[in-house]
């Protein structure tokens, strides 16, 4: 195995030279040549984490996970990692689980680690959170959640939330249920479910909130209880996975979607092209998301002045799942 002295004996350069080369630290561009030169040579593969414990930065991005099992979090990860390998950034993962005591934890590693920056996908914060991120010494940006004061990259969560309600309107209908998400996630939890409400409500639509979490086999097992005594002939699910588990209770119950109810989502996830009848969403642009973030960030760890606030659109996509509104008998 190569190690970093035969590398610097081979380019004729100390050994700090070529450290301070694999931080991306000041070394001319001709010993800069001749050093990537050998290394591309030997196939040398420098110890990130050693490095990172040593350099001021590295070239390092810690990357904070709500949790694994969410479509979302996949593509906005997937994005920041295309673009992080070609712009030469190993990614170190860390998962919370939803849990804002290993969030906290995950944080402050990574910024022990010295990365160079952090990217949060946020779920919930407290004002614990908030203290801990403003006072970090490395650049981060959060993604999905906005914290005064601190960078963020964040969807037309309300605007999405207008756009559902204003298609069920356009239908027709006017009894209506929303099925959402604990208020601690403000993106989620309050910004879609107030843009749907207050939109249909200026229309004088009837509106009933029933609260779920992120799970669609808890979202399944809720709809098998409240479907079979459905007044509303709309159901707008704060995420496709909700929206997908009513689909599941429907057809279990013997329920036609949209005949005897129309049903939408939010996300633009890939598994509402599967179910069946398709489900009309609202398309966030999750990839571009996590490329964007990585750019953003890129420019944090530059020290450029950049907006407290980016906004990523978003847009209504409509399936099978819904119709013209049917009396129901």
């Amino acid at each position: 195995m190569v190690t970093l002295n035969e590398i610097a004996q081979r380019a004729g350069v100390a050994k700090s030279t070529v450290s301070r080369f694999l931080n991306n630290g000041p070394v001319s561009e001709k010993t800069r040549i001749k050093i990537q030169e050998i290394i591309d040579e030997t196939g040398y593969v420098p110890n990130q984490f050693a490095q990172s414990l040593k350099a001021q930065r590295s070239n390092m991005i810690g990357v904070v996970l709500p949790r694994f099992d969410s479509p979302s979090t996949n593509q906005v990860l997937k994005g920041i990692d295309e673009l992080a390998y070609e712009n030469g950034y190993q990614l170190v993962l860390t998962n919370s689980n939803l849990d804002s005591q290993r969030e906290k934890e995950n944080i402050a590693l990574l910024e022990r680690q010295k990365v160079s920056g952090i990217i949060w996908i946020a779920s919930f914060f407290d004002d614990a959170m908030m203290e801990l991120v403003k006072n970090l010494q490395v650049p981060i940006l959060i993604i999905g959640q906005k914290i005064e004061g601190v960078p963020c990259l964040v969807h037309q969560d309300y605007e999405a939330g207008v756009q559902i309600a204003e298609h069920a309107l356009a239908l027709g209908h006017r009894d209506l249920l929303y099925v959402g998400v604990t208020q601690d996630d403000n993106a989620v939890g309050v910004l879609r479910r107030d843009g749907f409400i207050e939109t249909a409500s200026q229309a004088r639509a009837r509106v009933t909130v029933i609260e779920t979490d992120f799970s669609r086999k808890v979202a399944y097992e809720q709809a098998l209880n409240y479907l079979p005594e459905l007044r509303a002939s709309y159901i707008a699910a704060a995420t496709d996975q909700i929206a997908i588990g009513i689909a599941n209770a429907a057809q279990e119950l013997g329920l036609s979607i949209p005949a005897d109810f129309s049903l939408s989502g939010f996300g633009g996830y890939s598994e509402t092209e599967y179910a069946y009848p398709r489900i009309t969403t609202v398309d966030y642009p999750f990839y571009e998301m996590g490329q964007r973030s990585l750019e953003l960030l890129e420019e944090l760890i530059r020290e450029t002045p950049i907006p407290m606030v980016h906004t990523m659109a978003n847009k209504l996509h409509v399936k099978r799942s819904t119709q013209n509104m049917k009396v129901k008998e």
